[in-house]
């Protein structure tokens, strides 16, 4: 049994967020690859959440309750990126086109705020919990 609930849920919080800051990041950093190992240009990654819900335990409406959010799938964005005329890239097609990945980088900036403001708030959960427990610790002396 959790002391502070949402220690836990925001525990899970920080890792969904820790794996899209990741997936962002690969973004951002595979933005010009025009060729990956399958011999495609970079697709990019989008994360998706799912919410864990448990039931509690000895609770006679047996309700669910939530209990944090944990990655449930990593996938490729299925939208094409641009095909851009560069006739000398090495990539480029008969016609003298390339296609390049579909990552927006303005987008991908607004995530990476967005997912570090999201873990900014997990994480002061979890220091609002463990000074919670000190101070309720300190009662007891």
């Amino acid at each position: 049994m959790d002391i502070i609930p949402g220690i836990a849920a925001a525990a899970g919080g920080l890792q969904a967020q820790r794996t899209r800051l990741d997936v962002i990041a690969q973004n951002i950093a595979n933005a010009q690859t025009t060729r990956g190992s399958d011999g495609r240009a970079y697709s990019r990654q989008v994360v998706s959440f799912e919410a864990e819900l448990i039931k509690r335990v000895g609770d006679s409406a047996t309700s669910p309750a939530l209990r944090g959010v944990h990655v449930s799938r990593v996938s490729a964005d299925p939208q094409q990126g641009p095909r851009v005329h560069n006739p000398g890239h090495p990539d480029a097609d008969a016609a003298g086109f390339v296609q390049m990945p579909n990552v927006n980088m303005a987008m991908e900036m607004v995530d990476l705020i967005s997912a570090t403001r999201a873990y900014e708030a997990n994480l002061s959960v979890v220091k609002s919990g463990r000074e919670m427990v000190t101070r309720t610790l300190e009662i007891g002396r």
